[in-house]
């Protein structure tokens, strides 16, 4: 006969499964086919971006470096956020006692003080790595603020190259935060029972597909972009070092 205890056993990991799922086949999708994700087109977006930044530094030096502070500062926000909340779940996790536990009528599910602890133990996890990611992400955009300000010279066009892989390595790791506090959304609401986890789980990996594909308009969109701004930016780049 089922029984309640069951039901973290099976839909805790069924639930684990559909959100690693998904994000490994969208690792695959980005390596494999990077038109059909959004990904993949920002960080070709942001490669064109540093071209056009660094053809003419002086004149697009301080609206690149405004720019990444603005990053720099969502990174900040997140990494600040997501300190705090660990701090405040390790104060919850060291004040949880045994005796103390009391398990809610609604809740369906093994709710024991163990497993309860393992939930908190398993947000602090996701929302450290958070922190990790969005601290990483700062120390690119900030080296990428004094790298993007230097003039293109004679033979150097793989300095642009070298800056916008940085940049879009601090993109990368911002994303990976951004990730980590997705995946801390179903453990939180594993407080409540397996059954919210795992709708969660399948209600974000859908919200999630929807956000990182692209429709056949936009990718035709972004391919036509990226073509004529390559065309454009190969023959500014070839006048600039000419005359240098």
């Amino acid at each position: 006969m089922w029984k309640q205890e069951w039901l973290d056993a099976v839909l805790v990991p069924a639930g684990l499964a559909v959100m690693v799922a998904y994000h490994v086949w969208l690792g695959y999708a980005i390596i494999h086919r990077p038109k059909l994700t959004v990904i993949s087109l920002n960080a070709e977006s942001r490669r064109q971006w540093v071209f056009s930044m660094m053809t003419e530094p002086l004149k697009n030096g301080t609206l690149a470096v405004q720019t990444i502070r603005n990053n720099m500062m969502a990174s900040t926000l997140l990494a600040t956020t997501a300190i705090t909340l660990c701090s405040i779940i390790g104060v919850f996790v060291s004040n949880t006692s045994a005796s103390k536990y009391t398990a809610s009528p609604i809740i369906f599910g093994n709710k024991r003080p163990l497993l309860d602890t393992i939930t908190k133990l398993a947000i602090l996890v996701c929302l450290l790595m958070a922190f990790l990611c969005n601290v990483q992400s700062i120390g690119y955009y900030a080296h990428v603020s004094f790298l993007i300000t230097v003039p293109v010279s004679r033979g150097k066009r793989e300095h642009c190259e070298y800056v916008s892989r940085n940049l879009n390595r601090a993109s990368y790791f911002w994303s990976l935060g951004l990730r980590a506090f997705y995946f801390s959304f179903p453990l939180f609401l594993w407080n409540f029972g397996p059954i919210p986890m795992f709708v969660c789980c399948c209600m974000m990996s859908s919200i999630l597909y929807f956000l990182d594909t692209t429709t056949s308009f936009t990718r035709h969109l972004h391919s036509e972009s990226f073509r004529e701004i390559a065309e454009s930016m190969d023959g500014e780049i070839e006048s600039a070092v000419h005359s240098l």
